[in-house]
Formats: C-alpha cells, sequence, structure tokens
C-alpha cells in the first residue's frame, strides 16, 4: 500500500487529522475506562490486532475484545488503571481510500493507593478505514520499544 509520504496541507487534511484525534481520544477511554466492547466496536469486524509483544494476532472483533476483556479484568483485580496516552501523529491517506495513522504511544499504571508510572512505550501503526461514514481500524501494529520487532 502506497501513502503519501507528506501532506499536502489542505483544509481536508486538517480536518482528516483532527477527526483521527478525536477518534484516538474517544477509542482510549473506552480501552481505559473498561468499556471493551465500545473499544472492540472501533475495529472492523474482520480487523487485526498485532504487537511484537503477542505471540499471533488477534484477529476478528470478537477476538480483539476478548483479549482486551481478559486484560482489563485481570488489572480490575490488581487495582490498577491504566492510561493509553497516543502523539505525535502522523496521517498519510492512501490513493485507495485508507489512512495510515502512525503515533507514539505512552502507557501509564497506576495502583490504588500508589504512584503512577510510564509502564510502556510503543509505536502504533493503524490502518484506517471508512465504514457508514465513522473510522474503524482494519489493522492495527504495536511494536513496543523494549522488545525486537520482529
Amino acid at each position: 500500500m502506497a501513502f503519501a509520504e507528506q501532506s499536502t496541507g489542505t483544509s481536508e487534511d486538517h480536518l482528516l487529522y483532527l477527526e483521527i484525534q478525536h477518534f484516538y481520544g474517544r477509542q482510549m477511554r473506552f480501552l481505559d475506562s473498561g468499556a471493551v466492547e465500545d473499544w472492540a466496536g472501533t475495529f472492523t469486524e474482520d480487523g487485526v490486532f498485532a504487537a511484537n509483544a503477542h505471540p499471533e494476532p488477534q484477529r476478528g472483533r470478537a477476538a480483539i475484545e476478548a483479549a482486551a476483556r481478559k486484560a482489563a479484568e485481570q488489572l480490575a483485580a490488581e487495582g490498577v488503571q491504566r492510561r493509553h496516552w497516543l502523539g505525535m501523529l502522523q496521517v498519510d491517506p492512501g490513493p485507495d481510500g485508507t489512512v495510515l495513522a502512525r503515533t507514539y504511544a505512552l502507557i501509564t499504571s497506576t495502583p490504588l493507593g500508589g504512584p503512577a508510572e510510564i509502564r510502556l512505550s510503543c509505536t502504533c501503526d493503524d490502518v484506517l478505514v471508512r465504514e457508514d461514514g465513522r473510522l474503524l481500524v482494519r489493522h492495527r501494529q504495536v511494536y513496543r520499544d523494549d522488545l525486537p520487532k520482529s
């Protein structure tokens, strides 16, 4: 998939950038609040969540939701609040209507009564598509900085 190397700076580019910022704000709030069904609903039905920390990608919205639910339940049992911060967003529209959205991600953990700490530093590369007028993740690739990329 070929993506533009640089934005043309049009108002459409700026509106898309803002739309994706809003999308990520909503998506990460779903995840961090434990609303895993809503979070999984931001992926296409056949979406993929791949990470160099996982032996195999999660394929399909149901599998993505199940994995997020398991993680949310474990964090709740441990009394830990996670927060995902995505920044340094780069948006590259593709010629086929898809969008490559690349971010840095910092994930904090705060145990009940304890101090917050940065738990992980990652990059996140998403292929976004539009279905029924709304953005969805078709493919997410997360690379934790502390692990090899392969």
